[in-house]
């Protein structure tokens, strides 16, 4: 059994001269054995770690590079098979803080896939929300409720629980995306659901269209199809095509140039993946995000409850997750724990375009979720 799978140890009751206890007395200890006995524990004696002053996370900032998980990711492409059983060729993030589980965050999982030519990774359905982020490489589609849709670089690919789906690679070459997924979240609400599905797909859901029925349907700005539900759990759109999100975080920092708001802070634009029927996230536990740092610029510091992983997209700049700070490079991947701040600065030379996806759906549903922003 796993460390952080090991039911935790009854509770040693002391009494002690501490501030703000009860003087140790024989009759104290006589109560708190009374206590052990019946597995009680009084709240004096827990709030500071239950009610801490603000979030304390589990999870610790961490760096991993993408030339190194590319590497592994290729060896492995060569050693270990896709079919049943493994499922997919996908290496999970194991934050360092998180007794060795493969989580990124304890509410977030995160993981480089790797496909070899010709492959196909089997049909299967989970509960967990997913979806899929194209850093580089062409030529692979994942097929959805029997739509195929293509996967380019930069674009991003949400995907709502209990979808079946499976990929296919019909290029020449290998290729390797980012999964995201709120596995930890599932296992810890131990609400996890999953099914295998068919052994093959067909041979018409094989083939390689450049828009898929989804974008056909719903990949039009500001127009809904009437003849489909609006509000379903996720977003019906299965594909947001890099062009797109490229085009708005462009045309943010060009209204800042000409004077008008356009950008979150000076030299910072962003945008949210949203639904489009309904304008919330497009999935109901992750939400995900591109944001780009104008050359030269520096971000304002922030801190939010709830955890993040970015993926550096472009560009090469520093970073910095509370006390620890970075020179990131593309393709890098880095953890941001609970009500930890983060700041990134850009080169000189050209923008700095990063991914991030974050749990804060969740603590929006429970009205938990803050935000601090520092000063310019």
């Amino acid at each position: 059994m796993n460390p952080i799978d090991l039911p935790p140890s009854p509770v040693r009751l002391q009494a002690t001269s501490a501030p703000n206890q009860p003087e140790p007395t024989a009759a104290l200890e006589e109560l708190y054995r009374g206590f052990e006995q019946e597995l009680l524990v009084p709240l004096w004696t827990e709030i500071g770690g239950l009610m801490p002053p603000h979030p304390r996370s589990k999870a610790e900032a961490h760096l991993w590079r993408w030339d190194r998980l590319k590497q592994l990711a290729s060896e492995a492409g060569h050693i270990v098979p896709v079919g049943r059983g493994g499922e997919r060729r996908a290496i999970a993030l194991a934050n360092p803080a998180l007794g060795g589980r493969p989580y990124a965050t304890p509410t977030l999982w995160a993981a480089i896939q790797y496909l070899m030519p010709g492959e196909h990774a089997p049909e299967h359905r989970h509960t967990q929300h997913a979806f899929r982020f194209i850093v580089e490489g062409e030529g692979v589609w994942t097929v959805v409720g029997g739509d195929p849709v293509r996967m380019s670089r930069g674009d991003f690919l949400p995907q709502a629980g209990w979808n079946w789906h499976a990929h296919h690679n019909a290029a020449t070459e290998p290729m390797a995306w980012i999964d995201g997924l709120d596995i930890p979240f599932s296992y810890y609400t131990e609400s996890q659901f999953f099914e295998h599905g068919r052994d093959e797909i067909t041979a018409a859901e094989q083939t390689t269209p450049d828009r898929s029925r989804s974008e056909r349907l719903w990949g039009h700005p500001g127009l809904r199809p009437l003849s489909q539900p609006a509000d379903t759990p996720g977003t019906p759109l299965l594909a947001y095509r890099w062009e797109d999100t490229d085009r708005a975080l462009s045309d943010q920092l060009a209204l800042e140039e000409e004077g008008h708001v356009g950008v979150i802070s000076p030299g910072h634009a962003a945008v949210r993946f949203t639904h489009p029927g309904t304008g919330r996230d497009v999935l109901p536990t992750i939400r995900c995000e591109m944001h780009r740092v104008r050359a030269g610029s520096t971000t304002r510091s922030w801190r939010e409850v709830g955890s993040s992983v970015y993926q550096i997209f472009e560009g090469t700049g520093k970073v910095s997750v509370g006390s620890k700070e970075w020179r990131v490079q593309r393709g890098d991947m880095l953890v941001v724990p609970s009500w930890v701040s983060f700041q990134a600065r850009c080169d000189d030379d050209a923008a700095l375009d990063l991914f991030r996806f974050s749990d804060a759906p969740i603590f929006e549903a429970l009205h938990q979720h803050r935000v601090q922003i520092d000063a310019e």
